[in-house]
């Protein structure tokens, strides 16, 4: 028997196999330096019992569970040659940790790769698993499956699972909808399947994005929790499944449409990559999503510079005029990087023309974009510009000359959404173009920032050129292949993922981009809500936080700057407003935010997250937290019942430290204390009126 214990940052992941696929005996906490007499141990103490009236040996769960073992849930593979090989029989070929082969016995590692190859004769199919624990104490895997066989072999879904503990009884995952992105939803853990499908070719506004189940009652700081996510932008599952009381599992995959996993002799099908994560409490779930994401490459380092969006400040009016008034007052309160949005090329002069002909228009810009980056780049600034790559108008010039590059089903159009059709990538001439026109932008005008926009759901999306077959899996692929090749020809070029708001955050784009737009709704009463949610999965250097105006254009509600400024410190600061229009004592105001962002920053982006559940629905209490200081907001979205607010507690302080407690924006302190005097008795603050947000700075004095 081979036995495979990896263990990094207090998780372990105990591997298992005796010739088969790989069992997970043990994914959690950590389990300590063990022998391979402890771990023989263990997997006795441990054994799924031969049940009466069940098969005779005990239930094996592997990371592909495999009905022909006892496993009556979700298969790991489904997929057949038409009604034959749908259950293969695996024989392990070899297995390796970070590329060296191992053998019988028990092989230990810190953080590490683990690769188990097996084959299947019966079905004519060879399997690549891929485990790693990663110095986060995160786990992922991908599996790849071969065709071997000389003919078709389809796969209509490729899912990976780790059992959980029974303990995990309660769900937590998301929902949502445009404009209210990440709405948290909690139930019983019970008999059966929860499974969350994403159908929209994109992740979704509703996405079950992280799917996590807990000891009763987990909080933010407490009870053992699991979760699960699968990291693809484009139709996919996550699943939380109980087949039998104590044995559980979470899972996810690509949803695949029919005949999308066709794989011809010779020909493999990959999998997303799913992240599991263990952790105490949903701060340290985060906590460890947020550790992984600032160790990429991609990851950005320098300070998040304060961005002007134009997009509700002009919309599709690119008067020449209104743009250097706007860049100049822009420069005036201190921005860093001045963006220009939807309407600077081809026909669009409104959302119904011109998508896909990334040009210049001669109508609104006839010497080009030169003036105005001339313009942005004399005060200082970085320049931005918006695209949406994938999106096309049948009311333009290359959807005229290729009406056969829209995604399609045989026979006619989807049903348009926003005047709007998907170009297909995975058509090399499609692809060609938009990489192409793209990049000639990005060259001509030394672009510093791509906000890359996706405002549609991939609705009957065949390919044409395929007889209608669909598509949405080779998109999803061609897209990642096509920002792939951009960010290389543009090294120097940072790229945000938005997609209708926040319908494009996964763990896979975020290989990829330095930013996400959390939602297309600014209004700060309900940003509140989505960043507290956004940031389970995402730090907030990668969030998108812009001050509107006073009028929220989605909600049409009104706001003070101080609480539109206090919500959109918590991510990467921006502004969304038409500064022209802004009298100067708001400039002045405005001016004093960006101060306190600017001053703050190199600890809202490196710093940890701490939450705090308040009891109450509409008061949210958050902070972000280092050795040597910390910033707390704590908003109120109703108005409260009583004049004082009760206790409001400060956690994650070093307890012995002696800290200095100030209101940002008052000219007063509340006192020097303890860290544990903060993280235990707290402080009091007087109630206020509804939709306000406190800053709460805490200075130490003393180590």
């Amino acid at each position: 028997m081979i036995t495979i214990h990896l263990r990094a940052d207090d998780v372990s992941l105990l591997l298992v196999t005796d010739g088969g696929l790989p069992e997970v005996r043990h994914w959690g906490g950590d389990l300590g330096a063990l022998t391979y007499d402890d771990v023989a141990a263990q997997l006795r103490a441990t054994a799924y019992t031969a049940e009466h009236n069940n098969i005779q040996a005990p239930l094996r769960v592997g990371l592909l569970p495999e009905a022909r073992f006892g496993w009556v849930g979700t298969p790991g593979l489904v997929g057949s040659r038409r009604g034959r090989g749908w259950t293969p029989a695996w024989r392990l070929e070899a297995v390796t940790v970070d590329g060296t082969a191992v053998g019988e016995g028990l092989t230990s590692a810190g953080p590490a790769a683990v690769e188990f190859r097996a084959t299947a004769d019966d079905a004519g199919l060879a399997l690549s698993l891929r485990v790693e624990l990663l110095p986060e104490g995160l786990v992922r895997a991908q599996a790849s499956v071969t065709n071997t066989a000389d003919d078709e072999y389809t796969v209509d879904q490729l899912t990976i699972a780790l059992p959980i503990p029974n303990r995990a009884s309660e769900i937590l995952d998301f929902g949502g909808r445009w404009g209210q992105e990440r709405v948290p939803q909690s139930f019983d853990l019970t008999i059966g399947t929860h499974r969350r499908e994403g159908r929209r070719g994109r992740t979704g506004p509703d996405s079950a994005y992280v799917l996590s189940a807990g000891e009763k009652g987990f909080g933010y700081d407490t009870g053992e929790i699991w979760g699960v996510h699968t990291a693809w932008s484009g139709n996919h599952l996550h699943l939380a499944e109980r087949v039998m009381p104590g044995v559980q599992v979470l899972g996810g995959g690509e949803l695949l449409l029919p005949g999308e996993g066709l794989l011809a002799a010779g020909e493999s099908y990959t999998s997303p990559w799913i992240y599991f994560n263990h952790a105490v409490g949903l701060d340290g779930q985060a906590g460890r999503f947020h550790r992984y994401l600032r160790s990429l490459p991609v990851h950005p380092d320098s300070p998040r510079p304060v961005t002007l969006n134009s997009w509700e400040a002009v919309y599709f009016n690119h008067d020449a005029g209104h743009l250097r008034a706007l860049v100049d007052r822009a420069a005036e309160v201190g921005v860093e990087r001045f963006v220009l949005d939807d309407g600077w090329f081809g026909a669009r002069r409104h959302e119904r023309a011109g998508l896909g002909d990334w040009v210049v228009s001669p109508d609104v810009h006839p010497d080009g974009l030169h003036p105005l980056v001339n313009q942005v780049r004399g005060h200082g600034m970085q320049f931005g510009l918006w695209f949406e790559p994938e999106m096309v108008n049948p009311d333009s010039d290359v959807a005229r000359a290729h009406p056969e590059w829209i995604l399609q089903p045989e026979g006619r159009l989807p049903a348009e959404w926003r005047f709007q059709q998907v170009l297909n990538l995975a058509v090399d001439g499609a692809y060609r173009h938009v990489r192409d026109q793209v990049s000639a932008i990005l060259s001509e005008y030394a672009v510093d920032y791509v906000k890359w926009d996706h405002n549609r759901d991939l609705i009957d999306a065949g390919s044409a050129v395929d007889g209608g077959r669909p598509g949405v899996s080779a998109q999803t692929r061609a897209f990642y292949r096509l920002l792939d090749e951009l960010r290389e020809l543009h090294p120097e070029c940072e790229f945000e993922s938005c997609s209708s708001g926040g319908s494009r955050i996964d763990l896979e784009i975020m290989q990829r981009a330095e930013r996400v737009w959390v939602s297309d709704n600014i209004d700060p009463h309900s940003r509140q809500k989505m960043l507290w949610w956004t940031g389970q999965l995402l730090p907030l250097e990668l969030m998108g936080s812009h001050i509107a105006s006073g009028l929220s254009h989605v909600t049409a509600r009104r706001h003070t700057i101080d609480f539109r400024a206090a919500t959109a410190l918590f991510g990467h600061l921006g502004i969304e407003w038409d500064l022209t229009q802004v009298s100067d004592e708001e400039m002045e105001r405005l001016k004093l935010w960006i101060g306190v962002y600017k001053q703050a920053r190199g600890l809202l982006h490196t710093g940890r997250l701490v939450r705090v559940d308040m009891g109450h629905p509409d008061m949210y209490l958050k902070g972000v937290v280092s050795p040597e200081r910390a910033l707390f907001s704590f908003a109120v979205l109703d108005e409260p019942m009583m004049p004082e607010l009760g206790e409001i507690r400060l956690p994650g302080l070093e307890p012995d430290s002696r800290y200095r407690v100030s209101l940002v924006g008052f000219d007063y302190e509340l006192g020097v204390m303890t860290g544990r005097q903060l993280s235990t008795a707290g402080i009091r603050l007087a109630g206020r009126h509804p939709d306000v947000a406190m800053l709460i700075d805490v200075d130490r004095v003393t180590a």
